[in-house]
């Protein structure tokens, strides 16, 4: 009988020690599934601005390399080009 007592008792002890232990590890995964959801909405944010980036540098280049093959217009020379100071133009 005391040897069954002896078997009970231990078996609760490892029982109350993997519970604790469970618990502890449940916590900490909680806690890193919370922080790495807050990451991914911060990078979900991040991946919708550079699309909206992307969106509006390929209009740009799309728009100036249409202006190039098709219209033949591309840069003037520096050496053609006036700078105009706007306090002296009103002068």
């Amino acid at each position: 009988m005391l040897r069954l007592n002896f078997v009970l008792i231990a078996t609760l002890v490892i029982s109350a020690i993997a519970l604790v232990s469970s618990q502890h590890r449940s916590r900490a995964l909680h806690t890193e599934l919370e922080r790495e959801l807050t990451r991914m909405r911060v990078l979900e944010t991040e991946w919708g601005q550079l699309q909206i980036e992307q969106g509006s540098l390929a209009a740009h280049a799309r728009i100036a390399g249409l202006a190039e093959s098709k219209l033949k217009m591309r840069a003037p020379d520096r050496d053609r080009v006036i700078v105009i100071d706007p306090a002296e133009a009103g002068q």
